[in-house]
């Protein structure tokens, strides 16, 4: 039996990157093998298989929601509660592997011995990225100060599933200033993709639409993009920009401060929040192209995503996006500041031939599901020796 560690996706709606790679690859394992999803109960402090309201929880599919937080009923609160003080606490699941594909949190980073014992086969975690380290000036301080201790918690493991590349190298160097010698295996394993038969067209005489998906957050660079999107309107070019994705508190200030004044002054920016499967395929298959101005990602699954679609990107050309863009269909920058996507947005807008060229390069590429992404991590982890 393989165990799959959901406290965070079973407990929120959110549908951020990380949820959306815990409930796809959860679905996808269960599909190919016996899965039993757990959590970690603070109230019953203890790990236990999910009940049936975080089962449900855990399904892709999720509606929109506008908080990332974890949410437990207060009955389930009292119910923990109550068994603790009883002293009757439920046996650590058992499994012969395990994949954790959450970042987790401190609570659960200190109970990760017990549930790792447990476990007979391989003990696998999916590592997203360590940007905070990088850009901790754009970061949520809570996640920056986390970090250090998290990279540590890692080294439990048997082997790491790194999004990217460039997120394995950036481990891999961490753990070498840190001075370990004896890690966990490495392995780079980019994401899969819900599978997608969606590519549409601009409606005939409609305004062209770019889009952007993603957090509205710091490192997610919106600023630059609406800098330069207001340049361009400035210069009479007839576009939309339609933004989708949830913000987060704590570093979105600035760029929706920005987004009230553009829409305040009549320009033709529509911002939708946060947006469940079928509103964000609905915006791929209107838009014209899309722009990611990440200034890094672990992954960049919107970039993928677009492309899936057929609708080119503009994003980064370093790091694990420029792994992304090198297969076609994208244009990739050297710098995602104003002047850069500027630039390109004007050449796209102003050259339907190289549009249409990116998108059939798009069309041309073939796409990990997530179906081939689960046979990939669990052959993967057949390979590995377990470590103490």
């Amino acid at each position: 039996m393989l165990l799959l560690d959901a406290t965070h996706t079973s407990h929120t709606r959110a549908q951020t990157g990380i949820q959306r790679v815990c409930r796809s690859l959860h679905a996808a394992l269960a599909a190919q093998q016996p899965v039993r999803a757990v959590c970690h109960d603070p109230y019953l402090g203890a790990w236990r298989e999910l009940n049936a309201r975080e089962a449900r929880c855990l399904q892709p599919g999720q509606a929109a929601s506008g908080s990332r937080g974890a949410r437990w009923p207060l009955h389930q609160k009292l119910a923990g509660h109550v068994r603790r003080l009883a002293g009757a606490p439920p046996p650590v699941p058992a499994g012969t592997a395990l994949v954790c594909p959450e970042l987790f949190s401190p609570a659960v980073g200190a109970r990760l011995p017990a549930l790792l014992a447990a476990v007979t086969g391989p003990r696998v975690a999916v590592f997203h990225d360590a940007i905070g380290l990088k850009l901790p000036e754009l970061t949520p301080p809570g996640t920056v100060r986390r970090l250090p201790a998290y990279l540590r918690e890692l080294l439990h493991f048997d082997g790491i599933a790194a999004n990217s590349e460039d997120s394995a190298a950036c481990l891999r160097d961490y753990w070498a200033w840190l001075g370990v010698a004896d890690t966990p295996v490495i392995q780079a394993i980019p994401l899969g993709l819900d599978e997608c038969h969606l590519i549409g067209d601009i409606p005939q005489g409609a305004t062209p639409r770019i889009l952007c998906v993603g957090t509205i957050e710091g490192r997610k660079n919106h600023l630059a993009l609406l800098a330069a999107c207001e340049g361009l309107w400035q210069e009479g070019l007839k576009f939309e920009l339609q933004l989708l994705g949830l913000p987060r508190a704590d570093t979105a200030g600035p760029a929706l401060a920005r987004i009230a004044a553009l829409q305040a002054a009549g320009r033709p920016l529509l911002f939708d929040g946060p947006a469940d499967d079928a509103a964000l395929q609905a915006a791929y298959r209107r838009c014209a192209f899309t722009v990611y101005p990440s200034l890094l990602e672990g992954f960049g699954l919107p970039v993928l995503e677009s492309l899936q679609h057929g609708k080119p990107c503009i994003c980064s050309a370093a790091g694990a996006l420029g792994e992304s863009a090198r297969g076609g269909g994208c244009v990739g920058l050297p710098a995602v500041d104003a002047g850069h996507l500027a630039a390109a947005i004007r050449r796209l807008l102003q050259n339907p031939a190289e549009l249409a060229t990116l998108a059939g390069q798009a069309r041309a590429r073939r796409f990990k599901l997530w179906p081939e992404y689960a046979r990939e991590l669990t052959g993967w982890m057949a390979t590995l020796p377990r470590r103490h």
